[in-house]
Parts: structure tokens; C-alpha cells; sequence
């Protein structure tokens, strides 16, 4: 099993939904970063249970414990270690699901490698273990700062309601406002009342999060294989529940004509720059200076109360309901989740091209 992300700037999670803790080990972070913790920490509470009554009813603190590459409050360059406790784990909840294979979840494919799985809350498969990611990517974050990269993300979509408009990067902070992430408050409205709906009927929903990375260089990415927005793909597509990835103008481009979808270029300021931004802020797998965008679906949570029918590990057919607690949709929550992704493709890539070139090193 694959249990690392990077490859300089490198993230090991371990840990399962309702083992006794879950963590992680960052090897790679470059040594005299002066972290600052509370922002670690306003990063996971960003992302943890119990957050309004949209989201499931599981309290979890998620208060992160460091146990090594900090001292001073400095980073030393050695793996920093650090988890989480599980301290509101009702597995009792997942008992009657013991032999069931719920529909959509990994219980089938998992034990198909395996031979073998852990049923509490999915156990290695529950998007309980992305806190791992948010800690990493808030540390991220705060390397990209000091070379004036910021990266946001906001709710486009949940369900069939949808925000058409651009966000400017600086407006997407008004997200945190809303119970639902969307920096809109009108269409935000409306979200929360089509996920009040969904909960009502036993139901859940899917939705889209943007992500914008802004002050990026020039030149970032590896060709061939690791171009930056393949590397993007890959960092939101390892995130539960994601279903699909488009960057810049996406599957849109397929209806355009090269003369409308190329981005032509101008200097502004002494610096080149394009006029438009079909390409997403990527061209020939490298940034090219502009605002990345991308764009990331989520697929409607599998876990719902309505009876569904499905079959037993014995291939005996049966019908369940689900029990325990559960995200309605998961899109809200998954917004720092994919802020944390995008920073540590991108600290990884800035890492990485400090070798390309013999003035770099």
C-alpha cells in the first residue's frame, strides 16, 4: 500500500478511522522554518467534524501533537513527526456492517486485495486520515509564504446548485463565512437548503471546490511525466470521493477553437504575461507565472439511511440501512483538504527546480 506523497517534500500517513490516533512524517522540510502552530491548528479546525449541523456529528478535537523535527518552535530539517487522537470513535455503530459491503465504499475492493479489512468507519479508506494531509499542507503553506504563494479554495457547486461567477483570489477568504464554503452568500442560501433537503431525505450530494494558486513562478514542473497539473491531478484524485479534475479551461477546451483558446502573450510591468487564462496557469506542464486554477468533483457521500440493497462477504444478498455518523457532503469539508493537496505539490515543485538549473544550486 502507497502511503507517501512527494518526492522531496514527502508526506507518510498511517493510521486508521477508528484506531487509537492517526499521524504522519514529513521528511524534507527544509530546517529554520519558524511554524507557526496556531495557524497548524486553525487549518484542521477547518476540516474537522461537528463543524455545523451540515456536516456529521462526530466531535473530534483534532489537536495535532509534534514529537520530533521542531525545536525553538524552528523546523531542523529532521522528519517532523506528529498525530492525531481518536477520542470520539463509536465502532459499535459498524457491527452489523461487519460481512456488508456498502455500496460505493472500498469494503469490496479492499477486501479483494487484502483478504482482510477493518470495518470501523472504513478504517484505512475513511477520509478521516486527510487531517494528515491538512497538517502537512498548512506547513507547506507556510513555506510558500515566504516566497509569496498563496493558495485558496472555495464551493462552486453542491448538487444542482451551481455558482457561475469568477471569484477574484482575494474574495475567496468571504467563503469561510458560509456554512457551506461559498463566498457568494446568495448562492450559498441555497446550497444549505439543498443539503438540509438531502439530510431530510435520508439522502446525500456531491459538489465542485475551485483552487486557486496565486504568485507562482515562471517555470515550475517536471516534464515529462511529472508535469505540474498531472502532479495536481494526482494529489486531488488520491482525495476520497473524488471523482474528476479539470485545470484551466478543462473539458470546455474541447469545444473551442485554438484561435479562441489559445492565451496570447504581452508584457505588463517589464514582465510577460498572457491576456487570457484558458491554460489554468500551465503550459507545456509548466507554470507559466499566471493564476492556476483547477477545478475538483466530488461524487455524493455513499453512506446515506436509506435501505439499499447490496450482498455479504458469503454472496448472500441483503438490505441495509446505514448507521453511525455521517457527512451529508463532504464538499465544505473538503476545502482545506484540497488547499493542503495543491501546497504540497507546489513546495515539492519549488524544491525540485532548485536542480534545473546550475544558477539554482
Amino acid at each position: 500500500m502507497s502511503n507517501t506523497f512527494g518526492k522531496i517534500f514527502r508526506l507518510t500517513s498511517f493510521g486508521e478511522s477508528h484506531g487509537k490516533a492517526i499521524g504522519g512524517i514529513i521528511d524534507g522540510c527544509p530546517a529554520g522554518l519558524e511554524l507557526d502552530l496556531e495557524q497548524i491548528q486553525k487549518e484542521l479546525d477547518r476540516r474537522k467534524p461537528g463543524q455545523s449541523k451540515l456536516t456529521t456529528p462526530r466531535k473530534e478535537e483534532d489537536q495535532v501533537e509534534f514529537y520530533s523535527g521542531i525545536f525553538e518552535g524552528k523546523t531542523t530539517g529532521t522528519p517532523i513527526g506528529f498525530v492525531i487522537q481518536n477520542k470520539d470513535q463509536r465502532s459499535k455503530d459498524y457491527s452489523e456492517i461487519k460481512n456488508v459491503y456498502r455500496p460505493s465504499h472500498a469494503d469490496f475492493t479492499y477486501d479483494s486485495k487484502y483478504g482482510f479489512r477493518d470495518y470501523r468507519g472504513g478504517g484505512r479508506s475513511s477520509a478521516r486520515e486527510t487531517a494528515i494531509r491538512v497538517v502537512a499542507g498548512a506547513i507547506a503553506k507556510q513555506i510558500l509564504a515566504i516566497k509569496g504563494i498563496s493558495i485558496g479554495a472555495y464551493v462552486q457547486r453542491i448538487g444542482p446548485v451551481v455558482m457561475e461567477q469568477d471569484i477574484a483570489f482575494g474574495d475567496i477568504a468571504l467563503s469561510e463565512n458560509s456554512l457551506v464554503r461559498c463566498p457568494v452568500s446568495t448562492i450559498s442560501e441555497k446550497m444549505e437548503a439543498a443539503v438540509q433537503s438531502a439530510i431530510a431525505e435520508k439522502d446525500s450530494l456531491g459538489g465542485v471546490v475551485v483552487a486557486k494558486i496565486v504568485g507562482l513562478p515562471a517555470g515550475l514542473g517536471e516534464p515529462v511525466f511529472d508535469k505540474f497539473h498531472a502532479a495536481l491531478g494526482h494529489a486531488m484524485l488520491g482525495i476520497n470521493a473524488v471523482k474528476g479534475f479539470e485545470i484551466g479551461s478543462g473539458f470546455a477546451a474541447a469545444e473551442m477553437k485554438g484561435s479562441i483558446h489559445n492565451d496570447a502573450f504581452e508584457v505588463q510591468d517589464k514582465l510577460v504575461r498572457t491576456k487570457t487564462n484558458h491554460s489554468g496557469g500551465v503550459q507545456g506542464g509548466l507554470t507559466n507565472g499566471e493564476e492556476v486554477l483547477c477545478r475538483v468533483a466530488f461524487k455524493p457521500v455513499a453512506t446515506i439511511g436509506q435501505v439499499q440493497q447490496t450482498v455479504s462477504n458469503e454472496k448472500d444478498h441483503v438490505e441495509m440501512a446505514a448507521k453511525g455518523r455521517h457527512d451529508p457532503c463532504v464538499v465544505p469539508r473538503a476545502v482545506p483538504i484540497v488547499e493542503a493537496m495543491a501546497a504540497l505539490v507546489t513546495v515539492d515543485m519549488l524544491l525540485r527546480n532548485q536542480t534545473s538549473r546550475i544558477d539554482q544550486l
